[in-house]
């Protein structure tokens, strides 16, 4: 009780220090490059969304005093490294806890699926078509990576908000990264080093587009930090191959047989070219309107070619089994520091322009593959039983308290 008055009063001052509108910079001419290369111009855009959001939260409680997102309840998600190592560990811990949870999925949905973790792997296996390059992508992911979090509460008693990884810091040796450093306060290391050719991806339904990427500096099992010797257990449905564009798959991704260790390939090479802290800053400022945000985000065929994005780039930085296959890499614990960056990218846009940004654009098949309708905020999201279907226009707002209640520092 003690911390969330603290944190009550904390959010209440710091909401008193608006930047007035006025004074706000949220065009691309208004930064200097080396504000954008260096992240200062990143720093700045979050910290125009956190004063944006803050206040709507504080003007909301003082209309409906115990609402369902207040300043007593608001969550602060922060980057891992600005967390003190007890703050690690009780993250580590708790998703460590969440691997050893029976699975809740229906009796032979998925017979590998060993635990809760496995569950969220499979249930983003089986809708992967659906929530990829489709309108539903920055919502879905959204209510995933938040549905994760409250499983590691009601399940594992975890506390504290959901962490993210800021990529834009790491993009010269992300295995020097305190997410990947391989301590006791990581995600776990790198993959052992295995001698390989790089990866070459295609550009989705389109063989004939290669994207080749650098070999990156690990690509065996992880044997460092508290994730070292972890078994994975959904099998692979399209996990990128060295030095050729085939890909893998197993013959039953989700039934038994498939265990195998954690992979990992961090790639200094693709974060350089794909997450840096110019990519980020450019695809926030550089787009005005949904459509193209999520394309760009998502390196989308349709808009840009030979490209990853943000999202796949971060993919790709972690790389490895199950990093590498876009079906199962939720299978990675480090899929949810990078899916809480992407929505933190997602938040900040949002906040820019609030009352432009909470629409949707696309239809609900991987672009459009077979016929599906145009998506609609008034659509039902349903990932259960991992959390209860929901519709989207309650996920556009992360402060709209039906359920979302945070903010990102």
């Amino acid at each position: 009780m003690v911390a969330s008055k603290q944190l009550s009063w904390l959010l209440w001052a710091v909401s008193l220090f608006v930047l007035p509108a006025s004074a706000a910079r949220t065009k691309r001419e208004e930064f200097t490059d080396t504000e954008i290369v260096t992240g200062d111009a990143l720093s700045q855009l979050a910290d125009l969304a956190f004063n944006t959001t803050v206040p709507s939260v504080s003007a909301k409680a003082r209309r409906t005093f115990g609402g369902s997102c207040n300043l007593g309840n608001l969550k602060i998600r922060r980057e891992w490294r600005t967390l003190s190592k007890p703050e690690r560990k009780r993250y580590i811990a708790a998703v460590k806890c969440l691997q050893t949870k029976p699975s809740i999925l229906p009796a032979g949905a998925a017979p590998g699926s060993k635990s809760i973790f496995d569950d969220f792997v499979a249930v983003h296996l089986n809708q992967t078509i659906f929530i990829h390059l489709t309108g539903t992508f920055l919502t879905w992911h959204r209510y995933f990576t938040y549905a994760y979090e409250q499983q590691l509460r009601t399940q594992c008693g975890y506390t504290d908000p959901l962490p993210y990884w800021e990529w834009g810091l790491d993009v010269n040796n992300p295995a020097a990264s305190p997410v990947f450093d391989g301590s006791d306060t990581s995600l776990g290391g790198n993959g052992q080093y295995i001698p390989h050719a790089g990866l070459i991806l295609t550009e989705p339904l389109n063989p004939a587009a290669p994207i080749p990427l650098p070999p990156g500096s690990g690509g065996g099992c992880v044997t460092t930090g508290p994730f070292a010797n972890m078994q994975v257990n959904i099998g692979a449905v399209a996990l990128a191959q060295y030095g050729t564009t085939d890909v893998y798959a197993s013959a039953n991704p989700l039934g038994t047989g498939n265990e195998r260790c954690l992979k990992r390939d961090l790639n200094a090479g693709v974060a350089k070219r794909y997450t840096s802290f110019l990519n980020t800053t450019s695809l926030i400022l550089n787009n005005n309107n949904v459509e193209w945000f999520q394309a760009i985000l998502q390196a989308d065929p349709r808009y840009v070619h030979g490209e990853l994005g943000v999202h796949g780039g971060g993919h790709f930085v972690i790389g490895g089994d199950p990093g590498g296959d876009p079906f199962i890499s939720p299978g990675d614990p480090a899929f949810y520091l990078h899916h809480a960056q992407v929505d933190r990218v997602y938040w900040i846009w949002q906040m820019l322009d609030f009352n432009n940004r909470k629409n949707v654009f696309g239809t609900g098949a991987f672009m459009d593959i077979f016929p599906t309708p145009n998506v609609t905020v008034n659509d039902w999201l349903d990932i259960s039983p991992l959390a209860p279907p929901i519709q989207i226009k309650d996920l556009m707002n992360t402060v709209g308290g039906s359920p979302l209640c945070y903010v990102y520092l």
